[in-house]
């Protein structure tokens, strides 16, 4: 009797030829106005290869086919999802989180009122810093209208925020006295992880949001966090993107952007207070 030999089908993710490439960038540009240069080549491949391969797909083109096909949307959305790169962590460029301790909450005691928006809030590091920020500056903030949005165009990190869950190591740049009165720690299975307690969730409200879509909100914020996202787009997109960003802020707000980001060169009408730091005036 001859012996029947298995045969496993290895998948090798296909090369990303230039016109191909060249599809998709401008896809990715087209619906979410990130930019990928020659540079992204390989990380593109890379992280949709993940998507060809779970999906049974061959090529690229084929891939780019079925994305601009899908009625639902969701391919794209799973396509951006991919694309767009989501590092964060708690409290990261802590000259901002001062600045709204030191200057923008004592602005806004008069009228006991703070909007903010975290637009690109990736996992939920930045939206908690917030609100943790909050809660040890406003002694009596239940007395405030406080409300704290979180967007991202990513529904894969969106989830990750919601949830609230981070290991010990996420939480490394954040004191022990406030790990201990703003985090559950976890124990048996989730030992290791610690979890956001219900009053700092209560506080933000999380949601997608595509930058390049138009914004409908029904007030205008104090402050708008946009950090180490518009790295992704063009001149002419950052542009728009800002003009936007002031006709969501009340007259004084602030504008804070990532420390390697500049407006430098663009038309707006923010007046420049700090590295990385805008007003509306």
């Amino acid at each position: 009797m001859v012996e029947k030999k298995q045969i496993s089908f290895i998948f090798t993710v296909p090369p990303l030829y230039d016109d191909e490439f060249e599809a998709i960038k401008e896809l990715v540009y087209k619906k979410s106005g990130i930019h990928l240069t020659e540079e992204k080549r390989d990380l593109v491949r890379s992280r949709l290869g993940k998507i060809l391969r779970r999906r049974g797909i061959n090529s690229f083109w084929e891939y780019y086919r079925q994305v601009i096909n899908d009625s639902s949307g969701k391919m794209l959305v799973e396509m951006l999802d991919a694309i767009s790169t989501n590092f964060t962590h708690f409290f990261r460029e802590k000259d901002h989180f001062d600045f709204l301790q030191t200057v923008v909450i004592p602005q806004c005691e008069p009228k006991r009122r703070l909007k903010i928006w975290s637009a690109g809030c990736s996992s939920g590091e930045e939206p908690y810093s917030i609100a943790i920020t909050l809660f040890e500056t406003i002694k009596d903030i239940k007395k405030w209208d406080v409300k704290i949005l979180a967007t991202d165009i990513s529904t894969r990190v969106l989830k990750k925020a919601m949830l609230g869950i981070y290991q010990a190591e996420q939480l490394s740049t954040i004191p022990k006295l406030l790990i201990r009165r703003y985090f559950l720690r976890g124990k048996g299975n989730w030992a290791g992880y610690y979890k956001v307690k219900p009053e700092l969730k209560k506080m933000i409200e999380f949601k997608r949001l595509n930058l390049l879509e138009k914004f409908s909100f029904k007030v205008k914020f104090d402050v708008i966090f946009c950090r180490n996202v518009m790295i992704y787009f063009d001149k002419p997109t950052k542009e728009s993107l800002i003009n936007r960003f002031i006709s969501c802020l009340v007259d004084g707000g602030y504008l804070f952007i990532g420390h390697s980001e500049s407006l430098m060169g663009m038309k707006h009408s923010l007046k420049y207070i700090k590295p990385a730091i805008y007003q509306k005036v």
